[in-house]
């Protein structure tokens, strides 16, 4: 497969390096030279200088030849015309960032495919979804539904209070009809369990169950759920406008933003919420706006810096539940470590939903697990496909790979070692990206 990537800031980067580990022809464009700066020494991928929506430019990057283009730039307007361009010069698929979420109306993706834009992707959007699932269980670090709901994948940290802290495995403890742990996140390291294996204080484990076994799981990790009705936000960014929108009627927000103008713009596109012109950097402030009063305290900005300290400030003002976005990679394990809640890096969500374009098999969706540095999977059994073919327990999965449950005429269950797949049931995997490719293989 070949695969052109235009605009080399966060999201764009972020997929050339991780594409690039999966040895698929690469080519990341942009028009400033420093931003493609020794990635082609350091990653197995090939840099281009160039306009992205320059005809020349575009047919000496090989756009003719290659299977998906992918216009990632900060500008929606380029995004999409270098996509229109790549298409008219014989690009099979195209992908656009956009950041108009008119776009995405169902009413339009077949004018904006005729045009040859085959995908759109709002990375902001994505990520505001993520946070106001975050809000609704504040018990939850990662909270994901598959197929319609049927299936549910929690993330939650557990403290000493949890029944099924030091417990190993093997023990028989877990009760395996209503959730299965899929993971354990423990300090930097991804975990798969096996029957020696058992959760210690302070993981982040990840459980596969269905929704009226919910509460069940809740009481087996300790965790009591907080109402959220008050919300704190810092930072008036898209993600922040589009959080706003998509909360609750009856939730209460208040925005800190320190650029004046945009508070005007804020004003206008966020009417529900209270707008206040002040640097919530500072923790006088803060506690002046009344931070130990909320139930939530959300941090957006582009700073990740500024989004952790802000958060473990809020969480010793006696905040119950924060958000952060942290856009440097290397900074998501230290806010973890730092115990500030839930982690939200939009250029990751991103990455995922446009990685799954790459998967040949019958993959519907590719979700991140952002402090498991891990991959959910949602594939289909193909008719004759070797998941097919064995019980679970005998099929010899690969290494890292892990499957939670599975959903059958509409109807979710839990995977077991003499569960056998059938063909047309939709199965959910926990894997580490790296071997995506190789449980691709067995649908």
């Amino acid at each position: 497969m070949r695969i052109i990537i235009v605009g080399a800031g966060e999201v764009g980067t972020h997929l050339a390096k991780l594409l690039a580990k999966e040895h698929i022809n690469i080519t990341l464009m942009d028009e400033d030279p420093s931003r493609l700066k020794d990635l082609d020494a350091n990653y197995d991928l090939m840099t281009k200088e160039g306009m992205p929506t320059s005809v020349n430019d575009l047919r000496e990057t090989g756009v003719k030849d290659c299977d998906l283009f992918i216009a990632v730039t900060p500008y929606e307007s380029v995004n999409m015309t270098a996509c229109m361009i790549a298409n008219n010069l014989g690009a099979k698929k195209t992908l656009a960032r956009i950041d108009n979420y008119e776009y995405l109306l169902p009413a339009n993706k077949e004018f904006f495919k005729k045009l040859g834009v085959d995908y759109l992707i709002y990375p902001e959007l994505l990520a505001s979804k993520e946070i106001v699932t975050s809000l609704a269980s504040t018990w939850l670090r990662q909270n994901m539904s598959f197929c319609n709901g049927e299936l549910i994948l929690l993330g939650i940290k557990v403290r000493d209070n949890a029944q099924i802290v030091n417990k190993k495995f093997v023990s028989g403890f877990f009760d395996h009809r209503k959730y299965r742990i899929v993971a354990i996140k423990r300090n930097n390291n991804t975990i798969i369990p096996g029957g020696a294996d058992e959760i210690k204080a302070d993981d982040i484990v990840y459980f596969i169950t269905r929704p009226e076994d919910i509460e069940f799981v809740k009481d087996q990790a300790g965790k009591i759920d907080h109402r959220v009705n008050n919300v704190m936000i810092m930072g008036g960014s898209r993600i922040a406008q589009k959080t706003v929108q998509n909360l609750p009627d009856n939730i209460r927000v208040k925005i800190l933003e320190k650029d004046k103008e945009r508070c005007y713009t804020l004003a206008e596109k966020c009417q529900k919420a209270m707008i206040i012109n002040v640097d919530a950097r500072d923790l006088e402030v803060l506690k002046n706006e009344s931070v130990q009063d909320m139930d939530a305290f959300v941090a957006v900005t582009s700073n990740s810096e500024a989004n952790i300290l802000a958060c473990l400030a809020a969480k010793r003002l006696g905040v119950k539940k924060t958000v952060a976005e942290v856009e440097n990679i290397d900074y998501i394990m230290l806010a973890e470590s730092m115990d500030i809640g839930t982690v939200i890096n939009k250029k990751m969500i991103a990455a995922s939903y446009i990685y799954q374009l790459t998967l040949d098999a019958d993959v519907l969706e590719v979700r991140a697990l952002t402090s498991a540095d891990a991959e959910v999977v949602e594939f289909v059994a193909k008719e004759g496909a070797k998941i097919t073919k064995s019980k679970i327990k005998d099929l010899r999965l690969p290494v890292n790979v892990n499957i939670g449950g599975y959903v059958r005429g509409g109807q979710g269950f839990i995977v077991a070692g003499d569960t056998i797949i059938e063909p047309g049931d939709h199965v959910i995997c926990f894997c580490v990206a790296s071997a995506i490719r190789k449980i691709e293989s067995y649908f």
